[in-house]
C-alpha cells in the first residue's frame, strides 16, 4: 500500500494525513499524539474514525496540523483520518458517515463588521 492523504478543516483548522501501514503510530507535527495533545479527551476524538473500524493498529499515520485551536485541529483531524479511510476502502463509508466523522462541520467566525465594536454586538444607543 503507498501513501494515502486526506485533509480535513475544521473552524480555522487544516490537518493533512498520510496513512501507511504499520503499528498504529500516530505523529502529530514531528511529535508523537500523547504529546501533542495531552488531553485524553481529544486523543479520543482523533482516534473514534479507527475505533469504529477496529483498525487503530493497522495503519502508521504522519499528520501536518496548521492553524486554529486544538479543539478545531483535534477535530479537523478527526475528518482527514475519515476520509483516508475511506479512500482506502470505501465500504467503510457508510458506517462513518452513521458516526458523523465524514461531515464537514462549516461553521466559522463571523466577521467583525465595521460600525460595530464585534460581529453582533451594537454600540449602545440611547434616544436622548
Amino acid at each position: 500500500m503507498e501513501k494515502i492523504n486526506a485533509i480535513g478543516r475544521r473552524k480555522a483548522a487544516v490537518a493533512r494525513v498520510y496513512l501507511t501501514e504499520g503499528t498504529g503510530n500516530i505523529t502529530v507535527n514531528k511529535r508523537p499524539l500523547d504529546v501533542y495533545f495531552p488531553s485524553s479527551i481529544l486523543r479520543y476524538v482523533v482516534k473514534q474514525p479507527l475505533e469504529t473500524l477496529d483498525c487503530a493498529e493497522k495503519y502508521d499515520i504522519l499528520v501536518h496540523l496548521d492553524g486554529g485551536g486544538y479543539k478545531g485541529q483535534a477535530e479537523a483531524l478527526r475528518l482527514a483520518i475519515a476520509r483516508a479511510l475511506v479512500k482506502i476502502n470505501p465500504e467503510d463509508k457508510p458506517a462513518l458517515r452513521a458516526e458523523g466523522f465524514m461531515t464537514r462541520d462549516a461553521r466559522t467566525v463571523e466577521r467583525k463588521k465595521p460600525g460595530q465594536p464585534k460581529a453582533r454586538k451594537r454600540f449602545q444607543f440611547s434616544k436622548r
